[in-house]
C-alpha cells in the first residue's frame, strides 16, 4: 500500500465546537434501555431498572500516559475506553454508558480526531456501550482524554476491595507483565528510529506483548464467567498499577495479610523471553509492571472447586491475618515482603514540595 505523503488536514477551526462534536459522534448508536437521552441535550438522561450504579473516570495525558510517536490514535481511543471499563468490571458490574471529553491543541487536524473517535466507536460497539455525552475544548499542551464510565449491577452482586477474609484464595485472571514489556519494546524501537529514521521496526516477534500495551481488553468476560460459575468474589480490583500495588490496596481495605507464591504467577512465554532479552527479572515485571488490566480477586475456599482447572483463572496465594504481613514466597521457599513499585502519578520529589 502506497502511503499518502500529503494526507488531508482539516483545521478544527473550520467546524467549531458544536459541529465538531456532532461530526465526531454521529456514528454512535443507543443500545441500552437505561439510556433515555444521550448526546444532543444539556445532559444525558438515564433510567436504570432497580440496579445500583457504579461510576468511574480516568484522565489520560499526552506525554504522561501515552506517546503518540508510537501509539496510533485509533488504538489510543480504544484503550482509553478499556481503562475505564476495567474499573467497572472490577466492581462485578456491567458497563452501559460512557462520556468522552477531550482537550486538543491546534496541531491536531480533524482527521486525527476522526481516528481517535473511530477507536472509541469500535470499543463501544464491541462492548455494547452507549456514548451519551462529553465535551471538547482547546489545549496548549497536546492531547488530554477524560472518559467516565457508568455501569449497572444488582445490589447483591457488588464486589468491593474491602471484603477479603483470612484464608480466602487470591486469584488472578490472564497473565501478567505483557503490557510493560510491550512498552519496553516500543520505547527501544523509538530510540532506534531517532538514530536511523529509515530503519523500520520488526515487531513480529513481539506481537502479543505489543498488543497488550496498545490494545488491552477489559475483562467483561470474567464478570460473565463468574456469574455462570456462581462465584461471587469477596473482593476484587483491576490490575492497572501493578500486581503488588493492587494486592496492597486489597489488604489495606480488607485489613488482611497475604502470601503470594512466585511459581504460581502466570507469565506468557513471550514475556519470559523478552525479560531475558532485556536482562530483567520476570517476577519483578509481573509484580510492578502495570497496565495489564486483568482482574485480581479473592474467593472463599469453598468456591475453589468451581474455578479449578479454568484456564482464565489462576490461584496465586491466599489471604492471612493482617499481623502476618504481606509476603512473596519465592521459588526458593523464602518469604520476601511485598513492596509496591508500580506506576505512580506523582513522583516522590513532587510530593515533597
Amino acid at each position: 500500500m502506497i502511503e499518502d505523503k500529503n494526507p488531508q488536514r482539516t483545521p478544527l477551526s473550520e467546524l467549531g465546537e458544536f459541529k465538531l462534536i456532532e461530526h465526531l459522534t454521529e456514528q454512535f448508536k443507543i443500545n441500552h434501555k437505561s439510556t433515555v437521552k444521550g448526546i444532543g441535550d444539556d445532559a444525558a438522561v438515564l433510567s436504570p431498572e432497580k440496579k445500583q450504579i457504579v461510576v468511574t473516570t480516568d484522565l489520560l495525558v499526552e506525554g504522561v500516559h501515552f506517546d503518540l510517536s508510537y501509539v496510533p490514535l485509533k488504538h489510543l481511543g480504544y484503550k482509553s475506553v478499556m481503562v475505564n471499563l476495567s474499573d467497572v468490571c472490577a466492581m462485578n458490574a456491567n458497563a452501559t454508558q460512557i462520556t468522552v471529553s477531550i482537550a486538543v491543541s491546534n496541531r491536531f487536524p480533524l482527521e486525527a480526531l476522526e481516528e481517535l473517535y473511530a477507536g472509541i466507536e469500535t470499543a463501544s460497539r464491541v462492548y455494547n456501550i452507549d456514548v451519551i455525552g462529553g465535551d471538547t475544548t482547546s489545549s496548549t499542551s497536546g492531547l488530554i482524554i477524560s472518559i467516565t464510565a457508568i455501569g449497572e449491577v444488582e445490589e447483591d452482586n457488588v464486589v468491593m476491595r474491602s471484603g477479603a477474609k483470612p484464608n480466602d484464595l487470591l486469584v488472578v485472571t490472564g497473565d501478567l507483565g505483557g503490557a510493560y514489556m510491550g512498552l519496553q519494546i516500543l520505547e527501544r524501537e523509538k530510540e532506534v528510529f531517532k538514530v536511523n529514521p529509515q530503519n523500520q521496526p520488526d515487531l513480529s516477534m513481539y506481537t502479543y506483548i505489543v498488543e497488550r500495551q496498545l490494545k488491552p481488553e477489559a475483562r467483561k468476560d470474567i464478570v460473565d464467567l463468574l456469574k455462570q460459575l456462581e462465584v461471587k468474589p469477596t473482593s476484587m480490583i483491576d490490575i492497572s498499577d501493578g500486581l503488588s500495588s493492587e494486592i496492597m490496596h486489597i489488604c489495606k481495605q480488607s485489613n488482611v495479610g497475604v502470601d503470594i507464591y512466585e511459581n504460581k504467577i502466570p507469565l506468557d512465554p513471550q514475556v519470559i523471553n523478552t525479560c531475558e532479552e532485556f536482562n530483567i527479572d520476570s517476577t519483578t515485571i509481573a509484580l510492578n509492571g502495570g497496565e495489564d488490566y486483568e482482574l485480581l480477586m479473592t474467593i472463599a475456599q469453598e468456591d475453589f472447586p468451581k474455578i479449578k482447572g479454568n484456564p482464565n483463572l489462576t490461584v496465586i496465594g491466599y489471604m492471612t491475618e493482617a499481623n502476618r504481613g504481606l509476603h512473596l514466597v519465592t521459588r526458593a521457599e523464602t518469604k520476601v515482603p511485598i513492596i509496591a513499585k508500580g506506576w505512580k502519578n506523582f513522583n516522590e520529589t513532587e510530593n515533597e514540595n
